[in-house]
Formats: C-alpha cells, sequence, structure tokens
C-alpha cells in the first residue's frame, strides 16, 4: 500500500481534527496551521507539529493564504495537503500552487475542481450528457434581469462560484430582482472571490438529496448511495441522514447511476458529492457537484463503514479504491445534527461568546466530530458550528430516538445554540412522517420556537427542576466537587428554615428551603413540596433523588454570575436575587441606548456595507447597515424613524459587540 510520511491540514477545527484522526490510523504524521484565533484549538494540540499564521484574524491573511500554507508545507516537509472542505478546497489556484512545488493535493483534479466549481459551467457540462436540469438563464446584470421573465415565478438567484448554502436569494416578485441580485453578487464576491450569478427555476416543495461519490486515479469511480439534507434553514443543512426515508430502490439506483455517470465523465479521482433537487413525483434534477470531502460525511461513514476520509488519502498517494461497488451496502440508519453557536429565538443570530461548561453525549453508535475538548470562547470569526453530532440505529425510528436521548444530554452553557430547536425538529410528527421540504424549516421556525419555550415553560412550573435551582446557584456547589467540602455539608450550618430568592428565566421564584434527618431537604416552591437528597455530583453533573425519583442536571455559572441549569435538554437561566451583584463587573450591555439613539452591533463581526451617512432620514425599520458575523449576514434596522447624526464605523471596519454603529435623533 502506497502512503505518505507526512500531510499538511489546510484546515481548522472539526473537519482539522476529523483528517488528523484518519491519518493518524494510516501511520502518517501531520501539520495543523492556526491563526490567534485558533491557538488553543484541538486539531493544534491533536496534530504532530502546528505552524502559526500570523496575527491577523483576516482569512486572506490566514486560512486562505495560499503563499503562506504552501511554504510551511515545504518548510515542515509534507508531502500532501489536505484541505478539507471550504477555504481552499475547491480553489484550482491552490491545487496549481501544489502541483508548481511537487505536493500532492488530497483531492480531484484541477479540471474537475474548475468544471464542476462554476455552476453556469457545470449545468452546461452535464445538460450534454442526459443528466435531469431546471430550467436556466446566465449572462451579465442586464441579461439577468431581462431573461428572469422567461422563467415562472419563483426564481432562485444564485452565486456561480457558490456552495454550503451560501450566495443563495428565492426571488417571488421580479421587482426585488435589482436588489436581490446586487446582495447575492456581494456575498459571492465576499465567501468565493467569484461575484458571478445566475439564474434557474426554483422547485417548490423539493427534497435535497446528494449522493456521495468516490473515484481513483485508474478510471474506477462508484458512489456510497445518498443523503436526505432536506432540514435546511435559509439553505444551510442542519439535520442530514442515510438512507433517505424519501426515495425508492429504483429512484436510489437511477440516482446512484447519474452521480457516477458525471464523476466518470471529468475524470472524477477522489471524495466528491453530486446534489440532486428531488420533486413531489421523485423526479430529480441535478443541482451542484460539490469537488470535496461534505460536513455530513459522516453518515455516510456510519452506514456503509467507509473512511472517506482515509479513503481520500490513500487515492491521492496512489492506491485503487479498496472496494467495488458491488462490495458497498447500507446498514441500518444514521442521521446527524449539526450543533451551532445561534439563537433560535432571536432569529437566529449568530452567539459568540465564552462557554461555562461542555458536555458531550455518550453511548454506543454516537460518534461526535469536533474542533474542541471543553468549554472553550467561540469566535466570530468563523463558521457557527460547534460540532457535529452522529447516531446510528437499526432503522430510522431507532436513530431517532437516539438523536433525541444524544441532544438532550449534550450541554452548552454560557452561549445560546440551537439544540432545543433542533429538538423540536426531531420530535414534530412531520418529520417522524417524512412530510417535509427544503422550507420546511423556514415555513415552521416560528411554530417550532414557539412548542421549544411552551414547553420550556411547563417544565418550569411542573418540574422538581425548580427545587433544585436553589443548589444550582451555590458557589461551592459550582465551583467544588469534592467529598471533603460540598454544599451540603455546609448548607447544615443555615438556619433551619430559609427563604431564597430565584430568578428562574422570566420567573421570579420563592424557594422555601428546609433541612430534615439524614441529609434529606425539604424545598417549598409555591404549593409544590419536594425532598432532595444528593446521589453523586462531578464536573458540572449533579444527580439528586427528588421525592424518590432520580433526576441529571448540569450546572455552571459564567464570568458574569449567570447560573445554568441544563434539564431534559432544556437550559434555564437562573440566578440568586437575594445576593448582591458587582455592577461593573457583571452589568449588561443593550444594543441600544435607552431612547434607541445609539445603535450598537448586536455580536462582534465585520461592517460590510453601510447604507446611511450623517444627516439623512430614516424610517423605523429600514437597513443601516450589515454586519457580517460567522458567516452570516445581519442587517442593522433602524429602531425608529429618526435623523442619522453620525455615522461611527465604515465598510472593512471589525467591531464588537459594544461598538456604537450608528447615532439617531428624533
Amino acid at each position: 500500500m502506497k502512503s505518505f510520511n507526512k500531510i499538511l491540514i489546510a484546515n481548522r477545527s472539526e473537519i482539522a481534527v476529523r483528517i488528523i484522526r484518519s491519518a493518524q490510523e494510516l501511520g502518517i504524521e501531520t501539520v495543523a496551521i492556526f491563526s490567534s484565533a485558533d491557538e488553543e484549538g484541538l486539531h493544534v494540540e491533536l496534530a504532530d507539529e502546528a505552524y502559526f499564521l500570523g496575527e491577523s484574524i483576516e482569512l486572506s491573511d490566514t486560512y486562505l493564504n495560499i503563499d503562506k500554507i504552501i511554504e510551511i508545507a515545504k518548510e515542515s516537509g509534507c508531502e500532501a495537503i489536505h484541505p478539507g472542505y471550504g477555504f481552499l478546497a475547491e480553489n484550482p489556484e491552490f491545487v496549481a500552487a501544489c502541483e508548481k512545488e511537487n505536493i500532492v493535493f488530497i483531492g480531484p483534479n484541477t479540471r474537475a475542481i474548475q468544471l464542476m466549481g462554476n455552476k453556469v459551467e457545470s449545468r452546461a457540462f452535464v445538460q450534454k450528457i442526459g443528466i435531469p436540469m431546471t430550467a436556466g438563464v446566465t449572462g451579465d446584470t442586464k441579461t439577468l434581469l431581462r431573461e428572469a421573465k422567461s422563467i415562472p415565478l419563483p426564481i432562485l438567484v444564485k452565486a456561480a462560484a457558490g456552495g454550503g448554502g451560501k450566495g443563495m436569494r428565492i426571488v417571488r416578485d421580479l421587482k426585488d430582482l435589482p436588489e436581490i441580485l446586487e446582495s447575492t453578487s456581494r456575498e459571492a464576491k465576499s465567501y468565493f472571490g467569484d461575484g458571478t450569478v445566475f439564474i434557474e427555476k426554483y422547485v417548490e416543495e423539493p427534497r435535497h438529496i446528494e449522493v456521495q461519490v468516490i473515484g481513483d486515479n485508474y478510471g474506477n469511480v462508484v458512489h456510497l448511495f445518498e443523503r436526505e439534507c432536506s432540514i435546511q434553514r435559509r439553505y444551510q443543512k442542519i439535520i442530514e441522514e442515510s438512507p433517505s426515508p424519501t426515495l425508492t430502490p429504483a429512484v436510489r439506483e437511477k440516482m446512484g447511476a447519474a452521480a457516477v455517470k458525471i464523476a466518470k465523465e471529468i475524470g472524477y479521482n477522489n471524495a466528491g458529492t453530486v446534489e440532486f433537487l428531488v420533486d413531489k413525483d421523485l423526479n430529480f434534477y441535478f443541482l451542484e457537484m460539490n469537488t470535496r470531502v461534505q460536513v455530513e460525511h459522516p453518515v455516510t461513514e456510519m452506514v456503509t463503514e467507509v473512511d472517506i476520509v482515509m479513503e481520500q488519502i490513500l487515492i491521492a498517494a496512489g492506491n485503487k479504491l479498496s472496494f467495488t461497488q458491488e462490495e458497498l451496502y447500507q446498514d441500518g440508519h444514521a442521521i446527524e445534527c449539526r450543533i451551532y453557536a445561534e439563537d433560535p429565538s432571536n432569529n437566529f443570530l449568530p452567539s459568540p461568546g465564552e462557554m461555562s461548561l461542555y458536555v458531550e453525549p455518550e453511548g454506543d453508535d454516537i460518534r461526535i466530530d469536533t474542533g474542541i475538548f471543553e468549554a472553550t470562547t467561540i469566535q466570530s470569526f468563523y463558521d457557527p458550528m460547534i460540532s457535529k453530532l452522529i447516531v446510528w440505529g437499526q432503522d430510522r425510528e431507532l436513530a431517532r430516538n437516539k438523536m433525541i436521548a444524544a441532544l438532550e444530554n449534550y450541554s452548552i452553557h454560557g452561549i445560546k445554540t440551537n439544540i432545543s430547536y433542533l429538538l423540536q425538529v426531531l420530535q414534530n410528527e412531520d418529520y417522524i412522517q417524512n412530510k417535509i421540504s427544503t422550507k420546511y424549516c423556514d415555513e415552521h421556525t416560528e411554530d417550532l420556537i414557539d412548542l421549544a419555550i411552551q414547553e420550556k415553560s411547563v417544565k418550569d412550573r411542573n418540574i422538581p427542576a425548580l427545587a433544585y435551582l436553589v443548589y444550582s446557584l451555590h458557589e461551592d456547589l459550582l465551583y467544588d466537587n469534592t467529598e471533603e467540602y460540598s454544599i451540603w455539608k455546609e448548607i447544615g450550618y443555615w438556619r433551619d428554615q430559609m427563604e431564597v430568592k430565584i430568578a428562574c428565566d422570566d420567573y421570579l421564584l420563592n424557594v422555601e428551603i428546609k433541612k430534615s434527618e439524614n441529609g434529606i431537604f425539604n424545598f417549598f416552591v409555591g404549593d409544590m413540596e419536594y425532598d432532595a437528597t444528593l446521589l453523586a455530583m462531578e464536573y458540572g453533573l449533579i444527580e439528586i433523588d427528588f421525592n424518590g425519583e432520580d433526576e441529571f442536571f448540569y450546572i455552571s455559572k459564567d464570568t458574569r454570575g449567570q447560573g445554568y441549569v441544563s434539564y431534559d435538554g432544556f437550559i434555564f437561566d437562573v440566578k440568586r436575587n437575594d445576593m448582591l451583584v458587582q455592577e461593573d463587573v457583571f452589568g449588561t450591555l443593550d444594543t441600544a441606548g435607552k431612547d434607541g439613539g445609539e445603535i450598537v452591533s448586536p455580536m462582534p463581526g465585520k461592517v460590510i456595507k453601510v447604507n446611511v451617512s450623517g444627516g439623512q432620514s430614516v424610517k423605523k425599520g429600514e437597513i443601516l447597515m450589515v454586519v457580517e458575523a460567522m458567516k452570516m449576514e445581519n442587517n442593522i434596522l433602524a429602531p425608529k424613524d429618526g435623523k442619522v447624526e453620525a455615522v461611527k464605523v465604515k465598510a472593512g471596519d471589525m467591531v464588537n459587540g459594544s461598538k456604537e454603529l450608528v447615532k439617531l435623533s428624533d
């Protein structure tokens, strides 16, 4: 078997960790690269060597700096570079730079990347070889505006060099087309270095189903079956599964054959994914081909038992595929959930910041791909994905239930995440019955969030977690978990009965505590009485007997004194209201001044567009500027009618969560 001695991973976080693990299994040394924001990243710790990319946080100076990455590869003696996904994974210039220095690029050939990397050219190519496709229009802005009328609404504006859900906008009224063309082109230029866009027919209620392909340098190409990726929010996949519950065996075979045909026609020689839209009648249409490993590749690995990353490395080293099409099969069902740092209740606003607790679920057939191993700070400079949680079960229902249990035991405190939202999707009857489309989340998000809030509120009023909150906020319980000293001993020195005021989310609770015999404590919350006995306590985890029933909770407290309690997949914000708070340490930050005149950034990010200037009159809801955070454009809106007194930033400025952007006057 041919192999490499040392490879460089031109990426970061979970995909870099994922590549390192497969390389280690092959006995290959690894070299990591890192920016100043990633100095404590898990990929840096796991690699045999790690090289600093410099103090700048700009991607052009770090993970997109081809010259610097090639220089590190040469200096460290690497024979090959694995790009992961994103960044330089589909950049022909990077491939050319590798070839120039006799460094093997662990990915497909340049022709495949160039052809499939441009959506306009790839559509034309695939149409020639007889693969079904939706109607589309290409050309400059004038051409698009003129020819858009030839395609029935709705239409989709897409970045020619796009991918990963970026650079896509739906148009339902042609009067919106000019603005959408501009914003999509701007986003495309920002993320892909190419502002070219095109238009295609938007398929109503489509399914997004993709086929994993892999080929070697000897003309062998196979598919590893399909993944259902229809659960998306704003075109970004959040839940993927394999096999697809939508396809019939006949359609599955046809789609697999179509994907292999495309790959063979372009001489594809590594791992890639052919994506299709599938309508309600199971007609499928070519969407695009991603010439790299996909974020969601683990669900395919779980049902085929093929290590896709390892196969990538071996193919690049000059080996033939280690299996044939006939040897491949799907076993059981796998589901992947992407865990994002975002706030579902606040329009999914990115939620960078410092974690106060990070605990992963454990169990058979549970896999977590992540770039962290403990509570850390989530930066605003990169994608908001914290991890990928993947489970396997004998069938879809078993896998679904296992995923629900895993999410309920995934505790992340200090920042907002989408875990509760994912739980609602997985428990929704439409998901269970597979009555979904790529629009499902966007059309039902408000309902799903309301259900999550309602269920959490019921728990707030009804579960023994309320009594537990008293314990969770005591510093000794939070920070000292030794047997020699704990709150359960110190509480004995309190007076026989005391009252504590607890703020829990939007509730203010009066909790009376009374110690009885044998270490049992009585809690009175309103008319409810609980007997509580501590059973176990370790890092963040508490097990308590409530009225004869064992209950498990995770607790933590952040640097501002805010406490958190996880129970049943929900996180409760809790704080002792009978304790003094040091204002200069625990003060809060509003997103605007008291009169709404001083508008500050709601998150750290980069100003990419300013729409107003001093002296300009604006209406409530008008977009003042656009701030990019975690690869997402966020519109900063005027909170009221008024006049712009001053604009405090310009396009290109980096801002934090307290930076004043605009000052408005009445």
